[in-house]
């Protein structure tokens, strides 16, 4: 994992970004439900957890996009990550809590699903257990809430003017015209990314959930 560096003029954004960092700092939320009707079924029939499958077609798409790679390093440049790894919310029912895991990404699902499973091994369960250490800086983060589908959804970052990662939220998934849809939001920094980049993020990640196989 390697942090490159860059400027706002090199990345060609360099008054929108002085817009959206200075004059108007905001991040906005774009929210859809997606079609996961194909990696159901193949994760139901092959015997695969489904929030797994979905992870890393979702961090599949993130590992492409550099927009989506944005962040600060240490010294507080501004620049993006060779790879990113995504941290998700864990539910320990008996204690009603969430705790933050997070799963090293790989292109090849059965070693990302490998180390899925053992990392719910060691941190998820029932009650509250000791966070997985991190282990970098290059992490983006998926929220989880299996209870309830949602057609709208946004989180207020007053004091996070700079969080140029990207936040997904995922919902309980229901079935319309015998499809199953997961209702999906995408929380960005807009000094980094545009609602362009949100929608091909969109369109492509269908397009990998559509097509999912662990052999790929």
């Amino acid at each position: 994992m390697a942090f490159h560096p860059v400027t706002a003029e090199e990345l060609g954004r360099a008054d929108v970004f002085r817009h959206f960092t200075e004059e108007a700092p905001c991040s906005f939320s774009f929210c859809a439900d997606l079609d996961v009707t194909a990696l159901y079924d193949t994760a139901k029939r092959r015997g695969i957890k489904f929030f797994a499958a979905f992870l890393h077609c979702l961090s599949a798409e993130v590992n492409v996009r550099r927009e989506f790679r944005m962040s600060e390093n240490e010294r507080g440049e501004l620049g993006w990550y060779d790879t990113v790894d995504p941290c998700y919310t864990v539910f320990h029912e008996k204690d009603e809590r969430f705790s933050d895991v997070w799963t090293q990404f790989d292109a090849d699902f059965k070693v990302f699903y490998a180390r899925y499973l053992e990392d719910a091994k060691n941190y998820g369960g029932p009650n509250m257990r000791e966070a997985k250490p991190y282990a970098g800086e290059n992490l983006f983060n998926v929220s989880c809430m299996p209870w309830a589908s949602f057609t709208g959804f946004a989180l207020n970052l007053p004091k996070s003017t700079r969080f140029f990662s990207p936040i997904f939220t995922i919902g309980k998934f229901f079935e319309r015209g015998g499809r199953r849809l997961l209702p999906f939001s995408v929380q960005v920094h807009h000094a980094v990314c545009d609602g362009y980049h949100v929608c091909r993020f969109l369109n492509e990640l269908q397009q990998k959930l559509d097509r999912f196989s662990p052999e790929t």
